[in-house]
């Protein structure tokens, strides 16, 4: 609560995250708490934070383990911060270290805390299998019993396939389709191309390699288990070449979606400091950015909207908040979650119809400069573990807007569930 009616400025100290490598292959045997506590650890070093007490860490995984029920917590105890630091658990699927951004700000906003961690971690390498529900009903039903008899007659209904374990869904429960199936729906919707998607495909690998060799990641990426750089980064990728490939999701004539244009299954963590002004001066640690508005939205995507399409509805309310139009900015972090999904969202905001019937705006919010876009890549060539995106996005934010020294920057996230994750940052 806001007892003397004040916000406190939240600033960004940083961030940092480990490489981010695609399935199946450098973290192939690492697991999601080894992967989050190594960035953190690697983050309480970067800012001399060994031994301190922070107000709250929040940290999410969106693939995790039942045995990680206490994940920020236990990773936060391995990190090297005082073990008087307080975690807890946060998930809002791809959006969710954003969202825990959003929660630790919200606390130093408040007064509550001086400053904390947000981050996330996902790894689709070492996902959680489980056997049928039948087997885990029988082991139960075993267990209730009081006597031997009734503890041995459950197993008589043990069959064959009770061990075929359970992979975690990758269909959303209420239409029974794959993120990649749902967008195909709104790429049709919307007439997005298949050349307008290779093109922004493209343009991610080539912005995301230009950056690497500029040394812009070099303060917040770290090594780790040999990995030095994003390994999904295709240097030598073509428009050629990725018009060559086929579609994925919908395999007619009609497909536009491909493993090119879209984001691939990935493994990988990354953390962001955030704090008052004043512990900062008083740590002597610089503030790069503050986070000043931040918006979250749900669309009806069973059966009226695009799974993938709350970003735009909450970009929209978040920039009445401000009081600022679309155009007010200098840096745009919008999640390729697929290549047709950003250009969709871009389409919207162009629309004057979609604006207007959707929106509740007399005009549309108009387009954005392209050259502002995902200046330092995007997802689809750093690529995308789900609970880790959004952290990264801010650190990447916060870190063009210091080079810059002005300005701000909008930040935008699609999620599972038709739900959408938003902020505005601007330089400190």
């Amino acid at each position: 609560m806001l007892h003397d009616g004040r916000a406190i400025r939240v600033a960004v100290i940083g961030g940092l995250r480990i490489p981010f490598c695609r399935a199946h292959s450098v973290y192939a045997e690492t697991s999601n708490r080894e992967m989050m506590t190594a960035t953190l650890a690697a983050l309480v070093q970067k800012y001399d934070l060994k031994g301190q007490t922070l107000g709250d860490v929040t940290l999410g995984a969106v693939i995790k383990h039942s045995s990680d029920w206490n994940f920020a917590r236990e990773c936060v105890i391995g990190s090297g911060l005082s073990l008087r630091t307080p975690g807890i658990d946060m998930q809002r699927a791809c959006g969710t270290s954003i969202e825990a951004c959003i929660n630790i700000a919200n606390k130093i906003a408040l007064g509550q805390i001086e400053a904390g961690i947000a981050g996330g971690s996902d790894s689709v390498s070492d996902v959680p299998m489980v056997f049928a529900d039948g087997f885990r009903c029988l082991i139960l039903a075993s267990h209730r019993g009081h006597s031997i008899v009734e503890k041995v007659l459950p197993w008589f209904r043990l069959r064959p396939n009770h061990f075929i374990p359970q992979f975690p869904g990758v269909t959303e429960p209420r239409t029974n389709l794959s993120m990649g199936e749902s967008m195909e729906i709104t790429a049709k919707k919307f007439n997005v191309t298949r050349e307008h998607q290779d093109q922004l495909a493209l343009a991610s690998h080539i912005k995301a390699a230009a950056a690497y060799d500029a040394g812009f990641y070099a303060d917040l990426v770290t090594p780790f288990h040999g990995a030095e750089e994003d390994n999904n980064i295709r240097r030598d990728t073509t428009f050629e070449k990725l018009q060559a490939l086929k579609p994925v999701f919908d395999k007619s004539d009609e497909g536009t979606l491909t493993a090119g244009n879209s984001t691939p299954l990935t493994d990988g963590a990354a953390a962001v400091l955030l704090a008052s002004e004043d512990w900062a001066r008083q740590k002597n640690l610089p503030v790069v950015a503050h986070l000043t508005f931040c918006k979250v939205a749900a669309v009806n995507f069973v059966n009226e909207e695009g799974l993938l399409m709350a970003p735009v509805y909450a970009v929209s309310e978040m920039l009445k908040d401000a009081d600022i139009s679309l155009q007010d900015f200098d840096f745009y972090e919008i999640h390729e979650a697929f290549a047709a999904q950003t250009v969709a969202t871009l389409m919207a905001w162009q629309s004057e119809k979609f604006c207007r019937d959707r929106l509740g705006r007399n005009v549309p919010l108009g387009p954005i400069a392209l050259a502002k876009l995902n200046v330092k890549g995007g997802s689809i060539a750093i690529g995308h573990p789900f609970a880790a995106t959004g952290a990264r996005v801010i650190a990447t934010m916060a870190k063009l807007l210091h080079e810059k020294g002005s300005g701000r920057g909008l930040i935008s996230v699609c999620t599972a569930g038709g739900m959408g994750v938003t902020a505005i940052m601007e330089a400190a």
